[in-house]
């Protein structure tokens, strides 16, 4: 299992709604991000705006293509675009992995 590290940045006057959808995201994205082969996923924020995003997956790439071929995900992103800055409306296009230089198991 491979695990994968982004970054992005929330507007923080959008901060809080942002964190409120979160906490309330559809259960056909949850299935569809299941399916697709994103496990152990998480998302934290900074009061700044600052996003991290974690997830463990075999296939990065595949994991994104099959979001990318589902209509739940291209609503869901709709819906947030407005939330990010410098992403010019496609939120998952900006998810380019960290490298990893450590890992404690």
């Amino acid at each position: 299992m491979k695990r994968v590290c982004f970054l992005l940045k929330v507007r923080p006057d959008r901060l809080e709604e942002y964190r409120e959808r979160h906490a309330a995201v559809w259960p056909e994205m949850l299935d569809a991000l299941r399916s697709a082969g994103w496990h152990n996923y998480s998302l934290f924020t900074r009061e700044d705006g600052l996003l991290v995003g974690y997830l463990e997956t075999d296939d990065f790439e595949a994991a994104l293509a099959g979001m990318a071929a589902t209509e739940v995900n291209a609503r869901w992103q709709a819906e947030m675009a407005p939330f990010f800055e410098n992403l010019e409306g496609h939120p998952d296009e900006g998810m380019a992995a960290l490298t990893e230089v450590f890992h404690l198991d």
